[in-house]
Parts: C-alpha cells; structure tokens; sequence
C-alpha cells in the first residue's frame, strides 16, 4: 500500500465527483474509506459536504468562522521570540493575538523548548555545536595537565 496521505481539499474534490455521478453520501463514504482507510472522512462529514454542494457550494476550502481562532505564521512567532526569548505564553499570545494554549503547540513544532524560563532551539546550530567542541577540548586539555601537576 502506498503511503500517500490525501488532504482534505483532495477528498472534497472525491466527494464532488461522486455526488456527479449521483452516488450517495454514504455510498462515498464506504468507497473513500475502502480506499484511504482511516485517513477517509467519517461519513457525517460527507454528508454535510453533499448538502453544501446540494446548495451549488462547491468551494473545498474550509470556511472562516467568526469563533475559529486567527491564524499566524510561525515566523511571527519566531521574530518574537528574536526580540526577547523570554517571554511568556500569556504575553507572546496576546501579542500574536491567539489563545494561549496555541503558543507551545507551535513552539515544539518549530524545534522550540522551554529551559530555565527561556524559548530555545532543541537543536543545537552548528557555531554551538563548534563552541561546545572547543570548550571542550580546552576542559579536556586542563584536566590533563592538572592530573600532571599532581603526579610530580
């Protein structure tokens, strides 16, 4: 089986063509489903997409609804965070203008984590990595030479 994932958009334009061909909504449910497994729509939103496109609606776009909170680009956040990495949730929320429980979602989604107060990449960039590499090297490097002293 492949490993292809269909996206919403893609399974509306199915459902547009089955209700063409004057299947039902329960019928395309079963046919998607035996297709695309779990990745199908339930067949309650088939049935609400066909009375959408009962009403000559056949936009596959998701609607904007006035409760649905604002989306925003993760480089907003990111630009924030540029500015001060150790704001709040509650502050970078208001700032962004979304609900606070949205914040870490798209944090850790970005690579992002909290450590002693601060938002910070979970990977390391290569000039840390090359700064841990050189420190280490010096700590090494005086550990061995204190060992030295001692011996004589």
């Amino acid at each position: 089986m492949s490993n292809f994932m269909p996206k919403k958009e893609h399974l509306r334009e199915a459902l547009i063509h089955y209700f063409i061909l004057k299947k039902s909504a329960a019928e395309s449910y079963r046919i998607l489903r035996e297709a695309y497994g779990e990745h199908a729509p339930s067949q309650d939103t088939c049935e609400r997409w066909f009375k959408r496109f009962k009403s000559d609606d056949f936009d596959v776009k998701d609607k904007e609804h006035p409760g649905q909170p604002k989306k925003f680009e993760d480089q907003q956040l990111q630009a924030l965070l540029d500015e001060d990495a150790c704001q709040t949730q509650e502050l970078l929320s208001e700032r962004v203008n979304v609900a606070q429980q949205t914040i870490p979602d798209h944090l850790q989604a970005m690579g992002n984590i909290l450590k002693e107060g601060k938002w910070v990449p979970h990977q390391l960039n290569k000039r840390q990595m090359e700064n841990r590499k050189i420190i280490s090297k010096m700590l090494l490097q005086q550990h061995e030479e204190s060992l030295f002293c001692i011996e004589l």
